[in-house]
């Protein structure tokens, strides 16, 4: 049963690694499994004290710290539901994810997020804050609810416990509501624990924020679970000027980041080398698309595998992975092969596509969501067939390894002609002056939909628009060309880095154009 809940593997590590590094932030502190467990347990006991108990949903709003890390395992350790804010949001964004999400209670770091303190108070939910004054000592929570041990000690978490409830990024609608179960959680942990052979001696920073399942669950959480040391950055945050001080001094093994933190870490090493790199059994890469050109200059820059890897949060995170040097080749442009579950490219009506054939990219697996919350419509289009549906266009190939065309609904479909705007922006990005680029479909009277594209020179480069089109024209099909290309210094990005093209093209069309612009989805 163990094997079934996350808070199962959590304890199963506690009492074999009792003594191992888990968690650390840099400079400050450290915490064994054993003391991490202890934490936990005593945060759970406060929150049980506090009201809380199965089935309720806390929200926890926190930078990565410490504190945040003790209350989402304190919040599933006591068989409630977590459910982790990015604390950017407006107060209107705070007001719909604390509703929608049905929270009991909001917790956030002792000096509070104001907004989303003033969501909770116009939604009647209680707001405590937590913290943790030195590795010696345990949580404290604002609410000053006694610690009753007993409580937590006859709890038993069950493998279909809710435990986590994130929303998908909506890429083309509003963002839908995604409940995670225990098993789901320990099922992925040990699937990614499994494809990248982590074990008590691997150590990582974290660079992504912990309320996205790439930075939870890739980077802490299967970490934990392999008895593995997690740093946290001492400013709760990625910092590109303490990213590989952290790296050396807490001897990490690997890093995983989305694509635009890659391109950051590489341009800090072109401007500012540092003097040592440490010696990584692999870097990965996931949630966006990776260009070919960039995983090259990674491998040549840091000497290590850089693994591409394929997932969403409706499979509680990994899909498929390139697989690690001693399993096989990793192919650059392909998200390698599906980790401990079934795929399949499916068409319309629901058949298996053969390979070399494009299709629905779908899975199944005890990773997947039973379904999105309070959707029935949505969950009605998304588990066809038997299979749940990710909207993404893919291709397998004869080693099984598959390669993702695009969204489906962010196809460019130009006068009948489906263009991938991935393989316009591989183009894009191995131009040597260009540091990002993405492209993106726009209205156009003729042809229903025109391609364009925007780009953020690399530093010195005196790139134009006449240089971007002349390198698309001898790379790609004429069809395939961007009318228009932006020059810009920064492109719109969403909370966890990632380039959502139905953005980027809101924000160059209303530069250019004071008509109305079009929307792309609700």
């Amino acid at each position: 049963m163990e094997n079934q809940t996350l808070t199962g593997l959590l304890k199963k590590v506690a009492s074999e690694f009792p003594n191992r590094r888990a968690l650390s932030v840099s400079g400050k502190f450290d915490l064994t499994h054993a003391r991490l467990q202890e934490l936990v347990d005593h945060a759970a006991s406060l929150l049980i004290a506090s009201g809380i108990g199965p089935n309720d949903t806390v929200a926890l709003t926190f930078p990565n710290t410490v504190e945040f890390v003790v209350m989402f395992l304190a919040v599933v350790r006591c068989r409630a539901t977590a459910a982790p804010l990015n604390a950017a949001y407006t107060a209107e964004e705070f007001e719909f994810y604390l509703s929608d999400s049905e929270s009991k209670l909001l917790i956030t770091p002792e000096v509070p997020i104001q907004a989303a303190k003033a969501a909770a108070t116009k939604l009647n939910i209680p707001h405590v804050t937590a913290n943790l004054a030195s590795a010696t000592s345990h949580v404290t929570l604002s609410s000053a609810a006694e610690s009753s041990p007993d409580l937590v000690s006859q709890l038993v978490n069950d493998a279909s416990d809710v435990a986590l409830f994130l929303h998908t990024s909506g890429t083309t609608s509003r963002p839908k509501g995604v409940p995670l179960t225990q098993l789901n959680l320990a099922s992925s942990v040990q699937n990614i624990k499994s494809v990248y052979k982590l074990a008590e001696s691997d150590s990582t920073v974290i660079v992504l924020p912990l309320f996205h399942v790439h930075g939870l669950i890739a980077g802490l959480l299967s970490s934990l679970v392999s008895g593995a040391a997690v740093t946290l950055p001492a400013a709760g945050r990625f910092s590109a000027s303490t990213f590989w001080a952290d790296m050396l001094s807490y001897n990490a093994t690997w890093y995983t980041a989305v694509p635009t933190i890659h391109q950051i870490i590489l341009d800090r090493h072109g401007s500012k080398p540092e003097p040592k790199y440490p010696k990584l059994r692999f870097i990965r890469s996931c949630s966006a698309s990776l260009a070919p050109s960039i995983l090259e200059r990674l491998e040549e820059s840091f000497g290590a595998p850089v693994l591409e890897a394929y997932a969403m949060t409706e499979a509680t995170h990994l899909m498929c992975s390139n697989p690690l040097p001693e399993d096989g080749p990793h192919k650059p442009g392909s998200v390698g092969r599906p980790v401990g579950q079934e795929l399949a490219i499916l068409d319309e009506k629901g058949l298996v596509q053969p390979e070399g054939v494009n299709g629905e990219v779908c899975i199944r697996g005890p990773n997947v969501t039973k379904g999105y919350k309070n959707n029935p419509e949505g969950n009605k289009a998304a588990f066809l067939f038997g299979w749940f549906h990710t909207g993404d266009i893919g291709v397998l190939d004869s080693d099984g390894f598959l390669s993702l065309v695009g969204r489906i609904k962010e196809l460019i479909n130009r006068g009948g002609e489906k263009i991938s705007p991935i393989e316009v922006d591989a183009v894009l990005l191995s131009h040597p002056e260009i540091a990002q680029g993405v492209s993106f479909g726009v209205p156009d009277d003729k042809y229903g939909e025109e391609i364009n594209c925007a780009i953020i020179p690399r530093e010195g480069a005196s790139i134009d628009e006449e240089e971007v089109l002349r390198f698309c024209k001898k790379n790609l099909a004429s069809f395939k060309v961007p009318k228009k290309v932006f020059i810009t210094d920064s492109l719109p990005k969403t909370a966890t880095g990632k380039i959502q093209r139905r953005i980027v093209a809101e924000h160059f069309l209303a530069q250019i154009s004071t008509a109305k612009v079009p929307k792309f989805g609700a």
